[in-house]
């Protein structure tokens, strides 16, 4: 089981390589580890990053985050509204 899962992560990630979602790291203390999971009825693996060691390594930011309520209350007097869409599960 294990080395059939190495095998299906490994053409995963070759996949994500093609298409430009994610590159070889070139600075090695900035690593995120990945977490492969294995779907049920089907032979295919979804790749989940862990991202707690990169955040350790990032600065900091100074500003907080707007809160979302004031961002939607603000957009309400314009014609063209858009939202992300995060179907893939990509960050």
């Amino acid at each position: 089981m294990f080395m059939e899962m190495e095998l299906i992560v490994r053409e995963e990630i070759e996949r994500l390589v093609k298409a430009g979602f994610i590159r070889p790291a070139i600075y090695a203390d900035w690593l995120a580890n990945i977490v492969p999971v294995l779907k049920r009825k089907a032979r295919a693996v979804r790749i989940y990053v862990d991202y707690r060691n990169l955040n350790e390594a990032t600065p900091k930011d100074e500003y907080p985050m707007p809160m979302a309520d004031l961002l939607v209350d603000g957009a309400a007097h314009n014609q063209m509204l858009s939202f992300m869409d995060g179907h893939a599960r990509y960050n």
